[in-house]
């Protein structure tokens, strides 16, 4: 079957969305840094909401360990994640920008990186990852909203994952306290959870919307 063409896909999430909601989306540049659990259901969702332009950054490799909750197929196994993701959401949303940053995001390197996105999102794994963008973000691009995410873990109520503004430019998902060391570790759902809280926040902030 013949993949729709750009205006028909437009035209589709047009509908579904309005003119003026659609054409922020389609307008908008985010950055996803960090391509596991979080970042690659974050990116999913922002691609089949039509967000124009995507910055995916990420240093791995997809791992079999990977596949009980990211958005990467068996046969993608020791793909970078940021070639294997790109490819699955060329798939969803074909006329998306991607660009690409296979490299490790450091306090180095991180302003450069980011200095033509609009919206970043914090989708680490490790708490000191974790710490250094947003340190960054807050220190060098605080203009720049920040949508970041703590405790998902296990399988805990999905009721107590929330979004929370906590300065004028920073948004924390999660339910601030799970944490894979307490025992069950990540597992799919609860992660989604997480992730679709993360990219709410970030099509609430393209329409123009704030957390109270």
């Amino acid at each position: 079957m013949a993949v729709p063409t750009s205006e028909e896909m437009y035209a589709a999430l047009e509908e579904r969305h309005g003119k003026e909601l659609q054409k922020r989306l389609s307008e908008a540049r985010v950055a996803v840094c960090g391509l596991g659990g979080l970042g690659s259901n974050i990116a999913v969702c922002l691609a089949r909401a039509g967000v124009g332009h995507l910055h995916l950054i990420d240093f791995d490799l997809v791992d079999i360990s990977n596949l009980n909750r990211q958005q990467y197929a068996a046969n993608q196994l020791r793909l970078p994640k940021t070639q294997a993701l790109s490819d699955n959401l060329r798939a969803i949303a074909p006329y998306c920008h991607i660009t690409t940053d296979t490299v490790m995001l450091t306090a180095d390197n991180a302003t450069v990186l980011l200095q033509d996105d609009q919206i970043i999102c914090e989708a680490f794994d490790k708490a000191e990852n974790k710490a250094v963008l947003v340190n960054c973000v807050l220190e060098n691009m605080p203009e720049k909203p920040l949508v970041a995410a703590s405790g998902m873990a296990g399988i805990g109520s999905a009721n107590s994952i929330r979004t929370r503004r906590i300065m004028k430019n920073f948004y924390l998902c999660g339910d601030g306290e799970s944490d894979i060391a307490d025992g069950l570790g990540l597992v799919s759902a609860r992660v989604m959870v997480c992730a679709a809280h993360q990219a709410n926040m970030v099509i609430r902030l393209i329409a123009g919307e704030r957390e109270p």
